[in-house]
């Protein structure tokens, strides 16, 4: 084989469709095209890992591990690529060891042959059950070096890093700039550092949002590197990675050439863009090419995901301040490279600080953790002022976190009992506790249905709107009309832009609204009006409710748990009393200004 030739991991199963269209593509989607994907020639196939086990189980109702099977099964000749997060594995806090070590196994029997293993603090005391779990089950350990841009983040600690991940027993080092974050020369010089520093292969991970991506892999390949990752055209661009195709052709004929065939590639392509009609209601202005991420830093999955949880909330029209906030956040946390779960973190702290009107007003379950040392060591000092606020005296941890936690198998699997059908079952709920018990019971019982793929506006090119169109009959001085309300557009100065189909034909209209739009209260629940009537700040769900009738609550106490945007959020109550009415319970969809208890 040719040591000069670039090869190519193509990400469209995984990261493509997770930066552009919220991690929506669904495996029946994928299938047809596997024959073709597979007869290519790629290095490998990312196909798992990331978001793409939540949104399965959270959406799209599909076992994740029967999609890891049928994906095996249609690709016999590539090489599966998954991205793990060290400690974390797919959910967002960290897990027992053995935890960890039954999902690599299990991934690895089911398919996986490259484990791409990272943390999101690039501690990298996070990586080494996972690293020793893939080594053991005979499998391409790959050690990852999450690239953000700081006043700690130097080449010389990214080198030091990349040698401790070899003596961990990586088999290859990638770089993954998840946001976008990388210029060419700044490449240039951290790949030319890393070939000098190691004898494993470099893999160059970098997504298109600045729009200097392309630039950035032809740097790396001029300075050793020989592995990147692109995504195939139907799904690359903006906030994914750059064109498969384009990278193809632009080594073409020279020494680096890849070998890969250009007209099957279009095929592909073609393939793809067609498919990705039927999700354009997840497609989103925000995951565009835009340079500002070098401001921002915001990353393009979570880019993606961050726009459609700001739609849930009522609030799509906020992003540019979110986006303000977000480095904000980062920098009070101590920098924090910006990538699940740390992404999410900052992220969802950065909206409820903007959404709440007041920063830090309320703060995450998962920013107080982080705060304790609960995600490992951040790469800086954090503010101590937040943390005072966010976890008072409470000692900090300083070791390996997953040292504090004892074996959770034999517990999970009490916990799921008859609903776990297998080992793969104890680990879904593993990772999402209430979310993997619904699936399991669904499964059972045969209720699971995929969320709907909300229909775009075909009117003149505009568009993807929110949903399914609502329909009403309007009587107008004698003459009825038939309305559909199929989106909701721009919000500026006070006025929304409402698209519309009267009798059949689509129109678009403006209105002013008289109020700020508060959410509909649930019937059955007040306007909170009281001091001691406990509300949320962000619509959600009730995760948990800490309070009965009767008992007796001091000012700041928690009394709900509540989930937004994947984060938990203790709600607290304001003045001390006794609890006179719970209105809510595990599982209740709440909305800002309803009274979910009552103190007096």
């Amino acid at each position: 084989m040719n040591p000069e030739r670039v090869n190519i991991t193509d990400v469209v199963l995984r990261d493509g469709h997770q930066s552009l269209i919220a991690t929506r593509l669904r495996t029946e989607d994928m299938l047809p095209i596997c024959p073709q994907l597979d007869a290519i020639g790629f290095h490998a196939l990312e196909v798992w890992g990331g978001a793409t086990f939540d949104a399965c189980v959270r959406f799209l109702k599909e076992d994740p591990w029967e999609r890891l099977r049928r994906l095996k099964a249609a690709l016999p000749e590539t090489p599966l690529q998954m991205l793990l997060r060290g400690q974390n594995l797919l959910g967002y806090r960290h897990y027992a060891d053995d935890v960890v070590e039954r999902f690599v196994a299990k991934a690895a029997d089911d398919g996986v042959d490259i484990f791409r293993v990272f943390d999101a603090l690039n501690d990298l005391r996070n990586l080494e059950t996972a690293m020793r779990a893939v080594k053991a089950s005979g499998k391409h350990a790959q050690g990852t070096l999450c690239y953000t841009v700081s006043p700690v983040h130097t080449l010389e600690m990214f080198v030091e890093q990349a040698r401790r991940l070899v003596d961990m027993g990586a088999d290859s080092i990638a770089i993954k700039d998840m946001a976008g974050l990388l210029t060419p020369y700044a490449t240039e010089r951290l790949v030319a550092a890393l070939v000098e520093a190691v004898g494993v292969p470099i893999h160059l991970h970098a997504h298109a949002t600045s729009g200097l991506s392309s630039l950035c892999h032809l740097k790396a390949v001029e300075a050793g590197c020989r592995h990147i990752d692109t995504c195939n055209s139907g799904f690359a661009g903006g906030t994914s990675h750059p064109s498969t195709e384009a990278m193809v052709a632009a080594f073409a004929g020279t020494g680096h050439d890849t070998g890969l065939d250009l007209e099957a590639l279009k095929e592909v392509g073609d393939y793809f863009r067609e498919v990705r009609k039927k999700y354009a209601a997840f497609e989103s202005e925000f995951t565009r090419e835009d340079v500002s991420v070098q401001i921002n830093q915001v990353p393009g999955g979570m880019m993606s995901n961050l726009a459609n949880q700001l739609k849930e909330q009522n609030a799509l029209s906020r992003i540019r301040e979110v986006f303000a906030e977000i480095p904000r956040v980062r920098a009070d946390l101590g920098y924090p490279p910006l990538v699940t779960p740390t992404s999410q973190i900052v992220g969802t702290q950065a909206v409820m600080n903007v959404l709440t009107g007041e920063r830090y007003k309320a703060i995450t379950n998962e920013v107080k953790r982080y705060l304790q040392g609960g995600y490992g060591q951040p790469p800086a000092e954090v503010d101590a002022e937040i943390r005072r606020r966010a976890i008072g005296n409470q000692p900090v941890e300083e070791g390996r976190p997953a040292d504090l936690l004892a074996p959770e198998m034999e517990r999970l699997s009490r916990e799921i009992g008859e609903l776990a059908e297998g080992e793969e079952d104890v680990l879904t709920f593993a990772m999402f506790p209430e979310l993997g018990r619904d699936f399991l019971q669904g499964r059972r019982d045969g209720t699971l249905s995929p969320e709907p793929l909300p229909a775009p506006d075909a009117a003149a090119g505009r568009p993807a709107t929110e949903g399914v169109p609502t329909e009403f009959v309007i009587d107008v001085h004698g003459e009825s009309y038939e309305v559909q309300i199929t989106g909701v557009g721009r919000n500026t100065g006070g006025k929304r832009q409402v698209y519309l189909t009267l009798d059949g034909m689509p129109e678009e209209v403006v209105f002013e609204a008289k109020d700020d739009y508060v959410g509909a209260a649930t019937p059955g629940r007040a306007k909170a009006s009281a001091p001691g009537h406990v509300t949320t700040s962000m619509p959600g769900n009730i995760v948990d409710v800490l309070v009965t009738v009767g008992e007796t609550v001091e000012a700041g106490q928690p009394v709900l748990v509540t989930e937004a945007m994947k984060m938990e959020t203790e709600v607290h109550a304001r003045v001390a009393g006794t609890v006179q009415a719970v209105h809510v319970a595990r599982g209740d969809r709440v909305t800002p200004g309803e009274v979910l208890v009552e103190i007096d």
